[in-house]
């Protein structure tokens, strides 16, 4: 099996004139070939929030823009040793055309797709679950999902089965992972802080700046 996690960071906000958006949106997949990578990956997790989270912080879950810094190292060197890549595209959206700030569904799902294409997906594994952080509604998932199905039609073999789930991160431990790791990214473009960033860009295998 081959897992593929996908979270954000930043937002799709555009009206730079009378709100505050973030310059960049970071989408980042996490991928984990095999069961025994993903299940080691999603167990550590645990053992993390059981040693490290004090229970009364009520903290369910590792998250990026909350976990602090020296626990982020912690967790980093209880799995840089676990076989995974990640994938990520940022997005300038100052520099993105104006035409496309009002469909922010098409850009995420194109965004996603990129990411998609960069991926070996042909002879790595028998079946393929692409897990997405729960954030949609039920009708934008049904896009979604169609979207990339159809994107990647002509570069899966039909005997390669893809999945599309969209789970919540607190149930989802390899999604509490991508999303440390997309923070970090969006940490680095956004604030120009590269202290996370630094720790793990060793396990990026492709990084693109975009304009759409």
């Amino acid at each position: 099996m081959l897992y593929l996690y996908l979270d954000e960071s930043g937002d799709l906000g555009f009206d730079f004139v009378n709100k505050k958006p973030s310059d960049f949106f970071v989408v980042c997949i996490l991928d984990v070939e095999g069961r025994e990578n993903n299940k080691r990956l999603s167990k550590i997790v645990n053992v993390v929030l059981k040693r490290k989270i004090p229970k009364a912080s009520k903290i369910a879950e590792l998250k990026g823009s909350l976990t602090p810094l020296k626990l982020k190292k912690y967790f980093y060197e209880k799995i840089k040793d676990v076989e995974f890549s990640l994938y990520t595209v940022i997005l300038d959206k100052k520099k993105s055309y104006r035409s496309l700030w009002a469909d922010k569904e098409r850009i995420y799902s194109h965004i996603s797709y990129l990411l998609l294409e960069k991926i070996k997906l042909v002879d790595r594994a028998p079946r393929i679950l692409l897990v997405i952080d729960r954030s949609k509604s039920k009708e934008n998932i049904r896009a979604f999902d169609k979207y990339i199905l159809y994107q990647l039609k002509g570069k899966l073999s039909p005997a390669v089965p893809l999945d599309i789930v969209h789970l919540d991160s607190h149930t989802t431990q390899c999604l509490q992972i991508t999303d440390l790791f997309c923070w970090g990214i969006f940490k680095k473009y956004e604030k120009n802080d590269a202290v996370w960033y630094d720790l793990f860009k060793d396990k990026i295998k492709d990084e693109r700046l975009v304009v759409l």
